[in-house]
């Protein structure tokens, strides 16, 4: 009789649905793990900007390559601003 009740497949979805759970619940964790650290290291559009304008004073960009990156980084940056003001 117990043979039979292990066989069925009410039990085998009581084994194997923890399981499953439990592979889903920690293949989240590491997602999210993985891309909270991947956010942290990247650099904000200040440090960006610091970085280009030394590239620019060294020569390293010309004056219409600096323009264009301020100008991408401007709307990022602003944001930056917007953000650090509202935790304040």
């Amino acid at each position: 009789m117990t043979a039979k009740f292990f066989n069925s497949s009410t039990v085998e979805l009581m084994v194997w649905l923890p399981v499953l759970l439990a592979l889903l619940w920690g293949g989240w964790f590491v997602l999210r793990k993985i891309r909270a650290e991947s956010l942290q290291k990247e650099p904000t559009a200040s440090e960006l900007i610091v970085k280009f304008r030394e590239s620019h004073r060294r020569g390293e960009l010309s004056d219409a390559e600096f323009r264009t990156i301020k100008t991408t980084l401007a709307e990022r940056l602003q944001e930056e601003l917007k953000d650090d003001g509202e935790t304040l």
